[in-house]
């Protein structure tokens, strides 16, 4: 945090962010890594607008699944994810939920520790 509001001591300031792969979904884009030493790993999750990244979400030794949440049903993108009033085809709408998972982090598995893990739905 110091280092990336510019309060860091000269010290402080050594840290590396070695970037080990870039993915993106979308407006999304997932850059991973880890730092020289590989004790610390990252990952960023930026949302770009415009070529322009709008918004920054970094996790520090964390483990990171991304999923997208949505309906099987290409044919239908319209159609809502909350259940309607008919039991018959309140089922239908909660079985037809699907939600993959499309990225995850492979980096924090390499420092040694045991790290927490976070689903980021996009």
């Amino acid at each position: 945090m110091q280092l990336l509001t510019g309060s860091a001591t000269a010290s402080a300031s050594s840290f590396s962010f070695i970037p080990q792969s870039i993915t993106s979904f979308g407006p999304t884009v997932l850059v991973e890594g880890c730092d020289r030493a590989c004790s610390i790993s990252w990952v960023h999750a930026w949302t770009v607008s415009d070529g322009v990244i709008t918004q920054l979400r970094e996790y520090v030794n964390t483990s990171l699944t991304v999923t997208r949440l949505g309906n099987t049903s290409p044919s239908s993108p319209s159609k809502s994810n909350f259940a309607s009033t008919s039991s018959a085809s309140s089922k239908a709408e909660i079985t037809s939920l699907h939600c993959p998972t499309l990225w995850e982090s492979s980096v924090s598995s390499r420092v040694g520790k045991s790290v927490p893990g976070l689903l980021l739905a996009i």
